[in-house]
């Protein structure tokens, strides 16, 4: 009977075990996303108003526009693909709006 009394505490040790590993701290996933809610959160900019600033300033096609942070501030990095097939990307300060950076992207196209 001692015996059964312990293989059922152990078991329920292992089990406890099992259930605070499997409930513990947040993934990296859901950090990031959390951060990046922040992140929204505080942009007084919305990603609408950051990609026609961007489309005033560069013409072409924006196929990308993610919030980051820069030097502890705020800012939409936008890509624009343009006529000539040229990738600019452009910063957009996400407190005031103004258009910070305007750079292009020397990318070597990779075979794969």
């Amino acid at each position: 009977m001692r015996q059964q009394s312990f293989a059922v505490f152990a078991l329920g040790l292992l089990v406890a075990a099992g259930t605070l590993a499997f409930t513990g701290p947040a993934s990296a996933d859901e950090k990031e996303k959390n951060g990046k809610a922040e992140m929204a959160a505080a942009a007084k900019v919305t990603i609408d108003q950051a990609i026609k600033t961007v489309s005033a300033k560069v013409a072409g096609k924006v196929v990308e526009a993610e919030l980051e942070k820069k030097h502890n501030k705020l800012v939409w990095e936008v890509e624009v693909i343009t006529a000539e097939n040229k990738t600019m990307e452009v910063h957009i300060d996400a407190d005031t709006g103004a258009v910070i950076h305007v750079e292009e992207q020397n990318f070597k196209p990779t075979n794969y």
